[in-house]
C-alpha cells in the first residue's frame, strides 16, 4: 500500500487571551465575527467567515504582547475603516503600500495580539 504525500488545506492561528469573554467579544464587535465555543479561563474560537481564530487562557500579560499573525483578505480598505471606527488599528500599523506587493494594516487587540491583514496589491 502506498501513501499519498501530505497536503497542506489551511492553518489556525491560535493566540493568547487574557479574559477569554472580553476576547472573543472584542473580535465579535470589530471584526464582526461569530463566537464559535467560549470556555472562560480554557478556549475560545470565533469564525471569520471561511477562518476560524482560536485563542488559549494565559494569564502571563506578556505573552500576548509578543505574538502576531497575518491573514490574507479581499477588501482591505473596507476593513481597515471597519477597524479605524472600533479603534482597533495598531499604533504603527496603518495601511500601507508594501515593496512585496501587499497592501495591509495591522489590528491590535485588547490583549496586545497583532494581526496584520493583507491584500494583494502590486505597486504601481
Amino acid at each position: 500500500m502506498t501513501e499519498k504525500n501530505p497536503v497542506f488545506i489551511s492553518a489556525v492561528p491560535v493566540l493568547a487571551s487574557l479574559d477569554m469573554a472580553r476576547t472573543t467579544a472584542f473580535y465579535a464587535r470589530v471584526l464582526n465575527a461569530k463566537p464559535v465555543h467560549v470556555q472562560p479561563g480554557e478556549y475560545g474560537i470565533v469564525s471569520l467567515g471561511g477562518l476560524e481564530l482560536h485563542f488559549w487562557a494565559c494569564q502571563d500579560p506578556e505573552i500576548p504582547r509578543q505574538t502576531s499573525c497575518r491573514f490574507k483578505v479581499a477588501g482591505i480598505v473596507a476593513l481597515h475603516a471597519q477597524c479605524l471606527a472600533e479603534n482597533a488599528v495598531h499604533p504603527n500599523g496603518g495601511l500601507r503600500q508594501q515593496p512585496w506587493g501587499t497592501q495591509e494594516f495591522s489590528l491590535l487587540d485588547e490583549d496586545g495580539n497583532c494581526i496584520t491583514f493583507y491584500e494583494d496589491h502590486p505597486a504601481a
